[in-house]
This record gives C-alpha cells, structure tokens and sequence, in this order.
C-alpha cells in the first residue's frame, strides 16, 4: 500500500501519539485521539496506528481503558529527547489541531469523576472544580459498574448543569 505524507514508520506513528498526548494538560477520549493522528498526516495507517497505540500502553508510555488516554511520565520523557525526528511539517499542524482540543480537555480536567469498587457493590467520586479549589464533591453508591459508569458519563457531559441544579434545589430552602 502506497503510504502519502511525511510519517511511514510505526515509530513515527508512535512518536506522534506520544507528541500528541505531551501536549494536552489531561486524558482525551480514543475518538479524538484518533481523529487527531489521522487528520495529521495521510500516511498515518489506522491499522498501524492501533498497533502502536496498543505497543505504547504495554510498553508503559501511555496509560488508557478504551474511555481515555494520557501520557505517562516515562511517555514524557522520552517524547522529548526524540520528537524532533517528526517533521516540521507534521509537529506545526499537529499543534493546530490540538489548539481546540486542549481547551475541552483542560475543562474536562476540572471535573472529576472516578468508579470506586467495594465489596458492597460501587461508589462514585464526583468533583467539580473552577480550577482553583473544588466547587462541590459527592459521592454515590451505585448498584453496579455499568450504572456507575453511565453517571460518570453523565457527569462529565453535565458537571456545570447538575451543579448549577443542586445549588438551585438547596438554595430554594430559605425562600
């Protein structure tokens, strides 16, 4: 298969994900993550891309559960000492189109929303932060992880709303 563009090697595949992922201020979901390599360069393969995204999370560079992905300190560190190696080209429109998609995910670090597994079933951890200090923490018991997970969800897509809803609900008592 004749590959287009600037990157044909699985390592340049892996140094670009690992550029990627260095320069978000948090984890991105597997669907942008994708998006992002592929609209990056043309010769970036999404078989060889899956490869590499796998080969980097077994080898300790990247952490993710099929939800999010980020980098790891180790990721980081050697990210740096060789992402020149990418080209030029390819390191400034990667920048371009990560420019939108950093604002999402430095939102999205304000919220916090972990599945906590108990002998007792599931809790979830829900925080909400102005970057500051935290805003609001709960935590719910959950009759299972798939519901747990479906709130997490749900929270994250919401967090500004539900908070806004509880404050109204308990700030209804004094009228």
């Amino acid at each position: 298969m004749d590959h287009h563009g600037f990157i044909h090697e699985k390592l340049d595949i892996k140094l670009l994900i690992l550029f990627m992922l260095s320069r978000l201020s948090g984890p991105v979901d597997r669907g942008t993550l994708d998006e992002l390599c592929q609209q990056c360069d043309e010769g970036v393969d999404y078989f060889d891309y899956s490869d590499c995204l796998g080969e980097l999370i077994q080898s300790g560079h990247v952490v993710g559960d099929d939800e999010e992905y980020a980098i790891t300190d180790k990721g980081r560190c050697d990210s740096g000492e060789v992402e020149k190696r990418l080209p030029y080209s390819v390191r400034a429109r990667a920048l371009k189109l990560l420019a939108p998609v950093e604002e999402r995910v430095a939102r999205a670090a304000l919220i916090r929303a972990d599945v906590v597994k108990k002998a007792s079933g599931c809790r979830l951890e829900l925080a909400l932060s102005d970057g500051k200090e935290e805003m609001m923490s709960l935590s719910l018991r959950c009759e299972d992880e798939v519901q747990a997970k479906a709130m997490k969800r749900s929270f994250r897509r919401s967090a500004d709303q539900i908070y806004q809803k509880i404050v109204e609900i308990l700030g209804d008592e004094g009228k």
